[in-house]
């Protein structure tokens, strides 16, 4: 995109956008809120009815109408599930589907389902209409394994006559579950490989490739991450006890490289040396720190699996601990493996 716009409302950002899904943003705003946006020749953020190009633009589509809303729906591509979150450490998530209504998931994920809930094993991305045949069907897949996913995808979907039916999915390991609504986070988050649960019907997911060779091979995700597109809801896993924090422009965090759990498309992952001697081989963090440079919305685990398995192995062979060089050579080149 030529010119690339934010928008924040209190504590959320959502971007990169171009000027007219910024205006339909900001004219679907709660009456009496002015949001603060962020684009080309600005030098901070600012509210969006004082930006000259904003207030031009939105004088400009006054008297567009709206799109006309499909039958029986409210305009969102992705179906629309209720959700709710239950416990602290060993989450899980159950849904309540209308009826029509259908969410997908990892073969493996679900918990428990009531009567009401067809299942259906598919072949490829189930949110694609048309996939392009069997060839489309094996691209896709291909995909998804690239990123250590399964061939294939579990569907559920509600075929009562009436009334909600209920879902659950169940964390794989200790930590939080987390809610992305991808219409407020501009349509397109990155998330580390096997961090994808469930998401409702419409949600594609794919695969983002890492562009610089070194964060490829040192930035402990590798050069392929999955990328979750729509405009629904997804639930992500992440290990531990979870962190999300928006970076404003230029603002840099330095980060182990497994504890990424998700970020915006904006958000320019690299990576650094960690430097000096001792450092390299007694710090514990491997050789390498990743970096996430703002704008935009990062989530963080503490709780890698990475590490919470090498601290098991560790532990039922004796071994010294993580990071240590009494703890394996590997440690040098990713802190995060034993």
């Amino acid at each position: 995109m030529d010119q690339v716009w934010y928008l924040a409302r209190g504590q959320e950002q959502v971007g990169p956008m171009t000027l007219d899904e910024l205006v339909s943003r900001v004219r679907s705003s709660p009456p009496g809120e002015s949001p603060l946006v962020y684009g080309p020749g600005m030098s901070t953020w600012m509210p969006a009815r004082e930006v000259e190009a904003v207030r031009v633009a939105l004088s400009a589509s006054r008297s567009a109408p709206p799109p006309p809303v499909p039958p029986g729906r409210s305009g969102l591509r992705a179906d629309e599930i209720d959700y709710e979150i239950v416990g602290s450490e060993m989450q899980y998530v159950e849904i309540a589907l209308d009826p029509g209504e259908t969410v997908i998931a990892e073969p493996g994920m679900m918990m428990y389902m009531t009567p009401g809930i067809k299942m259906e094993t598919r072949f490829g991305d189930p949110s694609r209409a048309d996939q392009g045949g069997i060839f489309g069907k094996i691209m896709t897949a291909g995909k998804r394994m690239l990123t250590g996913e399964s061939l294939f995808v579990s569907t559920f979907q509600n075929i009562a006559p009436a009334g909600k039916e209920t879902i659950a999915f169940a964390a794989p390991y200790p930590g939080k579950i987390i809610p992305l609504d991808l219409r407020q986070l501009g349509g397109e988050m990155v998330c580390q490989k096997d961090s994808f649960l469930c998401a409702a019907l419409g949600i594609q997911i794919g695969i983002a490739f890492q562009k610089k060779i070194g964060v490829g091979l040192f930035g402990g995700e590798g050069f392929i991450m999955q990328r979750l597109t729509g405009d629904g809801i997804a639930m992500v896993h992440a290990g531990g006890t979870l962190m999300e924090r928006t970076l404003q422009p230029g603002q840099t965090l330095k980060i182990d490289t497994g504890c990424i759990v998700a970020l915006q498309p904006s958000v320019q992952y690299d990576i650094q040396f960690v430097g000096g001697f001792k450092n390299t081989l007694f710090g514990g963090e491997g050789l390498f720190f990743a970096t996430l440079t703002g704008p935009g919305r990062i989530w963080l685990q503490s709780l890698p699996f990475s590490r919470l398995a090498g601290r098991v192995i560790a532990g039922a062979k004796g071994g010294k601990g993580e990071g240590s060089i009494l703890g394996g050579i590997g440690n040098l080149l990713d802190g995060d493996n034993s």
